[in-house]
């Protein structure tokens, strides 16, 4: 297997794992199945390719689509809990509403940005010496290892201990005087962030924005948590934190697979949402196949316990 392709799926997987940290954070931590993300992703794609095809600072577009899509989040926390809408209805609502916004903001369905100075070029000016092939995935590691550590050391903190225990125990926080309603938007702000600076990033790396990039973001996010969760099973912040980057890497590289060899096997390129799902079913199932084999494994040593005690089978 050419190293070329795992060099592309460690890109992808470091891109759409700032995503992926978005989407920890609000269905593992504060326990909110956000669909927003539909949404924010390509509102940050948006946003930053708008600012860099009218000739502004890749790094201030970039910046503002962080700024964005923490708005997103936002509005989502507010229908939630000022309008008192179920999470799942306030995510369909403003990620509807974002599609409107995204064209708006783009002013059509698709922008190109070869050509442009984006941020990926501005770094290879810095360093041009070196091949884009190596530079882009350290740029990348270099980013997500930052905001990993961000993100650990802001979930250790008062206010982010809070907003864990408000998604453990929202009725047990609110009993102390904690304004949970100002946790949950905080949290959705944070990560809707996350989500809309992946969408920026990966823009510039593509080469374009277009409205409908975020199809599927949710369920590609939450494929990423489940799987990195069942790989690496320590239950603290700081290695949950890797469990889902390492899922992203994970899930990139079979995406990409899929997509390179899949013709083999009768794949075709509109088949990869379809391999996510599936994806999604077995990881979530993995739990209830293993709790399935252990009670069996129990199940027979009591017949055999049975057999030796009464010397015939009951």
């Amino acid at each position: 297997m050419p190293i070329s392709l795992f060099l592309h799926a460690l890109e992808q997987g470091l891109v759409f794992g700032i995503m992926v940290l978005g989407v920890f954070i609000t269905y593992k931590i504060l326990d909110f199945p956000d669909l927003t993300v539909e949404g924010s992703f390509p509102l940050g794609a948006a946003v930053a390719a708008k600012v860099i095809f009218s000739g502004g600072d890749p790094l201030w577009g970039t910046f503002l689509a962080m700024i964005a899509g923490s708005l997103a989040g936002l509005i989502t926390g507010l229908l939630h809990t000022k309008l008192k809408l179920t999470n799942l209805l306030s995510g369909i609502l403003t990620m509807t509403l974002l599609y409107s916004v995204n064209l708006r903001i783009m002013g059509r369905p698709n922008i190109p940005l070869l050509g442009k100075v984006t941020l990926l070029g501005e770094i290879e000016n810095y360093f041009p010496n070196l091949s884009m092939d190596y530079l882009i995935p350290f740029f990348f590691l270099f980013l997500v290892v930052i905001l990993k550590f961000i993100i650990d050391y802001f979930l250790s903190t008062e206010i982010g201990l809070t907003i864990i225990a408000t998604g453990d125990n929202e009725q047990m926080i609110k009993s102390l005087g904690v304004n949970t309603d100002l946790t949950k938007l905080m949290g959705l702000c944070i990560s809707n962030a996350l989500v809309a600076l992946s969408g920026a990033l990966f823009a510039q790396y593509s080469g374009f924005a277009d409205v409908n990039m975020g199809l599927g973001t949710i369920v590609a996010g939450l494929a990423c948590v489940i799987i990195g969760i069942s790989i690496i099973k320590i239950p603290t912040i700081f290695w949950r934190t890797i469990a889902v980057l390492v899922g992203s890497l994970v899930y990139r590289l079979i995406m990409i697979i899929a997509l390179r060899y899949g013709y083999s096997f009768g794949f075709k390129p509109g088949d990869l949402k379809m391999i996510s799902v599936l994806l999604v079913i077995i990881a979530l199932s993995v739990p209830f196949i293993k709790g399935k084999l252990n009670f069996a494994d129990r199940f027979n040593l009591g017949r055999k316990d049975l057999q030796n005690n009464n010397g015939k089978e009951v």
